[in-house]
Parts: structure tokens; sequence; C-alpha cells
């Protein structure tokens, strides 16, 4: 559905990494939230704020966000 409608996708779904490089599926961006243990208060504040300082660079990459630490994998053609 988010491909249908050309949205990011936010998952803790950790096999969303394997349809975005290993099965190629196009997408307009995954973010893959590792938050798990946390307040739900907490991983909210945690994912506004990194989409805040980095939501232009998502599009059209893997981002993976955890306590502490945002990867950003652009993908690659």
């Amino acid at each position: 559905m988010a491909n249908q409608q050309d949205n990011i996708l936010a998952t803790r779904d950790k096999d969303s990494g394997e349809l975005v490089y290993r099965i190629n599926r196009v997408t307009q961006g995954v973010i893959l939230v590792r938050l798990d243990g946390l307040h739900p208060d907490t991983k909210a504040n945690i994912v506004s704020a990194a989409i805040a300082a980095h939501g232009a660079e998502t599009i059209g990459a893997f981002t993976v966000i955890s306590a502490g630490n945002i990867r950003i994998r652009k993908r690659t053609a």
C-alpha cells in the first residue's frame, strides 16, 4: 500500500530489509523502528525527532532507528 501511495513505510518488521534489497521491491523508503522495550511515548518521541532531523534523507533509503542511533542507507539503482 505504501508503494501504491508513494509513501515511506514505517515498520517494526525486520524482514522489510529483505524485500528492499534481496527481492528488490521498489520503495519510496523504509524506516525500520527498533525500539523494543521502550514506552510508546518514548518511541514516538524518538521516531518524531529522527524524522524531523533526517526526513529528507529517508526518501529512497532504508533507515533504521534504534535507541541512540539512526542509520540511513540509500538504495543504489
